[in-house]
């Protein structure tokens, strides 16, 4: 298995809940992380329909075969038996007996933050980091390639062909777990709309020209939107919204979480394609803020995340909210830094000096390239050096 930076997190949530949630996309490895961290739990999936039609049934009776404790895998599947495991846990508050495991579905998100509040730990693992990746045999230090095949750990367990396991995972999404989330008719619909979000990934989302182009109102455009955001498949970054005496807008971007699903989804079915494709700087860019998400929720920290854009046209890619400071991060892909990277950086910096921000802003431009360079505006990041912005000075 390889190292998961969450699983110290893991292992200390168990001694103070009673029970501990990870969720997350399909195939992030949660299933395997939980296994390998709680060798003692039974395993048991509601995937399996003999254990989930029991738990739909008998709700008592399931928790109760499993009253030492157990892994229960895909909790989505059968939602309201979290509301049974609250009484079970309220009976016998034993720290770690139960580790559910599943993506996170509206209805799951729902059920957990209301009846198991106060009583688990919710943890997020998404596909393997930079850092993580580190750890493999299959590594890589090639940009491109990196973009291209992106993080799910099956592709590097079982050294599959990227494009091929991209093509499966993408088909299984689609025709299962949409299912799940929504009843969505027209699931071809579904899928064109699908790409069409991949061409928008680091753009506003516009809600009523992504229906348009889909052939969908735009409230169901907003409601399928949700449905990749419940899958974790894309978020919302929402803009930042304190007054820097600039009018600030209020659409949010959208971004995927994998830039190896989202390459796929373009059609870039070669790493080398990547060097001349109309995208590269979009592509980069999602990569960069996923890749400092997933720093944050594998240390088990909720990420307090923002983009800048003024009606003026003055756009700072990401910001992120921290006790000390606020970090202010530009993506650029070009492998050689130009002075250009830092215009936006340095204006955010002259509207930053007022009392209303009394926290320092901490300008970086990630990049590249493969030099880091301490600059007057700020810091020049290597791409592979992305999540060292988040370490402790």
């Amino acid at each position: 298995m390889i190292p998961r930076r969450l699983a110290p997190l893991l292992e200390e949530a168990a001694l103070g809940f009673p029970v501990v949630t990870v969720t997350g996309p399909r195939q992030s490895g949660k299933t395997t992380l939980c296994r390998a961290t709680f060798p003692e739990l039974v395993w048991v999936s509601l995937e399996d329909p003999d254990h989930r039609e029991y738990a739909r049934v008998d709700p008592r009776g399931f928790l109760h075969t499993w009253r030492e404790g157990a892994i229960i895998d895909e909790i989505q599947r059968v939602p309201e038996l979290v509301s049974y495991l609250q009484t079970e846990v309220d009976r016998d508050p034993r720290p770690g007996r139960f580790v559910l495991t599943g993506s996170e579905h509206l209805s799951l998100s729902q059920a957990t933050s209301q009846s198991l509040a106060g009583r688990t730990a919710i943890l997020h693992l998404l596909p393997l980091s930079w850092r993580e990746l580190q750890a493999t045999p299959a590594k890589d230090d090639d940009l491109d390639t990196t973009l291209w095949r992106g993080g799910y750990p099956a592709i590097f367990d079982r050294q599959l062909t990227p494009d091929r396991w991209h093509a499966a995972y993408a088909a299984t999404y689609v025709e299962r777990d949409v299912r799940q989330l929504r009843e969505i008719g027209d699931l071809s619909a579904f899928q064109d709309f699908l790409a069409l979000c991949a061409g928008r990934s680091g753009q506003l989302l516009n809600l009523s020209a992504l229906g348009g182009d889909a052939g969908i109102t735009q409230p169901t455009a907003r409601a399928w939107v949700s449905v990749l955001e419940a899958s974790w498949l894309a978020l919302r970054l929402r803009p930042w919204h304190r007054n820097l005496g600039k009018r600030l807008v209020k659409t949010p971007k959208l971004y995927f979480y994998d830039t190896g699903l989202l390459c796929w989804l373009l059609g870039i079915r070669e790493p080398e394609q990547l060097a001349a494709h109309p995208l590269r700087g979009a592509i980069f860019e999602t990569w960069v803020v996923s890749e400092l998400l997933k720093e944050h929720y594998h240390r088990g920290i909720s990420p307090r995340a923002s983009f800048y854009r003024d009606q003026r046209g003055l756009e700072v890619d990401l910001l992120v909210e921290r006790t000390a400071d606020v970090l202010a991060v530009e993506a650029k892909s070009g492998r050689t830094a130009a002075a250009d990277f830092w215009r936006p950086l340095a204006e955010l910096q002259l509207l930053w000096q007022e009392p209303i921000n009394p926290r320092p802003l901490r300008s970086a431009v990630v990049y590249g390239g493969d030099q880091p360079q301490h600059r007057s505006g700020g810091e020049l990041v290597p791409w592979n050096r992305v999540h060292t912005l988040l370490d402790e000075p």
